[in-house]
């Protein structure tokens, strides 16, 4: 029978940051979001229509020619940004199921 070595280490070291778990206080909101079914045509256009395909403040700002700042994606901060781009991907994917020409929302 083989036998495992333990180290017994007996030092305790608190847990990092990565490592703790931490509170989500958007999780039933993300669990709701993305249980969202897509079973309607109109429902998803509505989805299409309001979740913008891409972030609409990202732009670059310029004066006489030259680049000033870059205004980053700032809808990458809202919590609930994955869960949205896939409900909108659901919807595009359920009217291209049924037919429908979705290169409007593209």
């Amino acid at each position: 029978m083989a036998t495992i070595a333990h180290s017994h280490n007996h030092e305790h070291h608190p847990p990092s940051p990565r490592e703790r778990p931490q509170f989500d206080i958007f999780a039933p909101l993300r669990r709701w979001v993305d249980g969202i079914k897509v079973k309607r045509a109109k429902f998803a256009h509505i989805i299409c229509t309001t979740i913008p395909c891409t972030c609409p403040f990202e732009r670059n700002v310029n004066f006489l020619g030259r680049l000033l700042f870059h205004i980053p994606p700032l809808c990458k901060l809202n919590p609930l940004y994955e869960e949205l781009v896939s409900l909108r991907f659901r919807a595009l994917t359920y009217l291209a199921d049924i037919g429908e020409d979705i290169s409007r929302y593209c």
